[in-house]
């Protein structure tokens, strides 16, 4: 059979010899052959004809008509389910290689007489129309903070118009990463849309026991949850409508989700442009990120603009980033704070405290002032308890120790745990846990890391130790500061010194 590149051939030697003979013979190509397609234009391709015979039998000419009844009545089945199925059904009959061309005939069945599929309409997006808000996991990027891995989330913010992004992380999907994330994509633009939109979070829309008392509708579809009071207050005050997509479809969200992708591809390539995936702080690599997304959107300045165009100026002041609570301080000096137990300075026991919940940590006051600021919990019955603040309380009752509900909590550190058992072995229960406590007591008024270098040291010479071993190591190399009678200073000394140089730069 000739080919396309033998009839281009045959061509050119043609209209360089102006003879079909010397062109077939140079082609490679019978003379018949090459003065038929000298008579015409067409090419090989276009001359053959479809063929509708078959070149050899068909190996499921006795089982495809249960097949397509199978596939009538349940046609979400899988074709290499079924070709299995007629397998252990003709034993012998079918080979494993002809799975391919079963696969073949049932995607050509269903294109021909299968049923409807859904259909996605192309939307036309309206500038200034509405921000899209979806989280995106980002521990794929692998980025460290001084050596320590950086689990987070992005909350990515989006203006599907122009494709505008702005990016900020949190370690869940709560409504304090949408208030920051909104609120920050909203003070870089310094406008805002007519929509927020974003899918049904549990953030945005559901609430506990909500979903019971809402009826399904007529057709069965579950209808659209109605929107948590935070958050659909956060939207209208920064005066534009909240929205959601449709449950259970996400293409609806689809530019952030598509951008979702494109983004951390673009976070991983200046990561590897930049040579390392460590930072020094949380804020070297929000500033890094920042500078990131700011070159992406210089791009789009152009739809951008657009956008700014018929956007409305924002004209309200942006709401704090936390949440407000009040505590009360029990007598194990712990608070309950969003189900979790924190523990807070023993002095507070029995006080009312404001306790700001932030993204990321908490910061507790008492009476508008600033007592302490710590990690917050994520989940439900989570304890943080921070041995400084009970301590002074455990060594004046240390049988309290024995049955303390939070007791694992007391270790710093892994060298504080093997001490304690190592101090166990060697004496008894009360005793160990005396000396235990002492050894903490002066982890919390000296140095943790110090007094966990001394445990180590102490453990690994395999001799009995307690407390007063500890803190002589500790203390040893603790320098004194010299008894130094105070320096005296006379301002004539440098009246006399102002003096000389006036006279100098008179003369």
């Amino acid at each position: 059979m000739i080919s396309t590149r033998q009839v281009r051939k045959l061509r050119s030697e043609y209209y360089k010899t102006g003879s079909i003979s010397k062109a077939a013979m140079r082609a490679d190509v019978n003379f018949r052959t090459a003065k038929k397609y000298m008579e015409t234009t067409k090419m090989p391709s276009d001359l053959q004809k479809p063929r509708n015979y078959r070149t050899r039998q068909d190996p499921f000419r006795k089982i495809w008509p249960e097949v397509e009844d199978w596939l009538q009545v349940a046609p979400e089945l899988d074709a290499k389910t079924l070709f299995d199925f007629f397998m252990e059904q003709n034993p012998g009959e079918f080979l494993e290689g002809q799975l391919r061309t079963f696969q073949r005939r049932v995607s050509d069945y269903r294109f021909l007489k299968g049923p409807g599929k859904e259909v996605f309409f192309v939307q036309e997006h309206r500038p200034g129309e509405a921000f899209q808000l979806d989280f995106c996991c980002a521990n794929e990027l692998g980025i460290t903070i001084c050596g320590t891995p950086f689990p987070h989330l992005l909350c990515h913010v989006v203006l599907p118009y122009s494709n505008w992004e702005f990016a900020s992380d949190c370690q869940s999907e709560s409504m304090l990463a949408i208030r920051r994330g909104l609120q920050g994509a909203v003070r870089k633009l310094g406008h805002v849309a007519d929509w927020t939109q974003t899918d049904n979070s549990t953030a945005a829309t559901h609430r506990p026991g909500q979903d019971e008392e809402i009826p399904a509708l007529e057709d069965g579809r579950k209808p659209r949850r109605p929107f948590n009071p935070e958050y659909e207050e956060l939207v209208r005050h920064l005066g534009m409508k909240p929205r959601t997509i449709a449950i259970a479809k996400s293409e609806q969200n689809g530019d952030v989700e598509a951008l979702n992708g494109v983004l951390k591809r673009r976070l991983k390539q200046h990561l590897l442009l930049r040579g390392s995936r460590d930072f020094l702080k949380l804020e070297e690599y929000r500033r890094w990120r920042d500078r990131v997304l700011d070159k992406a959107n210089g791009y789009r300045s152009e739809k951008v603009r657009k956008e700014i165009k018929v956007m409305r100026p924002l004209r309200v002041h942006l709401l704090p980033e936390y949440k407000e609570v009040t505590a009360r301080v029990l007598s194990g000096s712990t608070i309950s704070v969003m189900r979790n137990i924190y523990s807070v300075p023993s002095r507070l026991i029995h006080s009312n405290v404001t306790v700001r919940i932030y993204e990321e940590h908490m910061a507790v006051y008492y009476k508008g002032h600033h007592q302490l600021t710590t990690g917050r919990l994520l989940g439900r019955s989570n304890v943080s308890i921070n041995y400084r603040h009970i301590i002074d309380s455990f060594v004046r009752k240390p049988g309290a120790f024995a049955n303390y509900r939070y007791r694992d909590q007391m270790y710093p550190t892994m060298a504080f745990k093997r001490a304690y058992d190592r101090l166990c072995d060697r004496m008894i229960t009360r005793k160990a846990d005396q000396e235990y406590l002492r050894i903490l007591k002066l982890a919390a008024d000296t140095m943790e890391s110090e007094v966990d270098v001394a445990l180590q040291l102490l453990m690994e010479t395999g001799e009995k130790f307690d407390h007063e071993d500890v803190r002589c190591l500790v203390q040893k190399d603790q320098q004194v500061v010299p008894d130094m009678p105070a320096f005296s200073v006379s301002l004539s000394d440098y009246d006399g010194l102002l003096s000389s140089n006036l006279k100098e730069a008179i003369l």
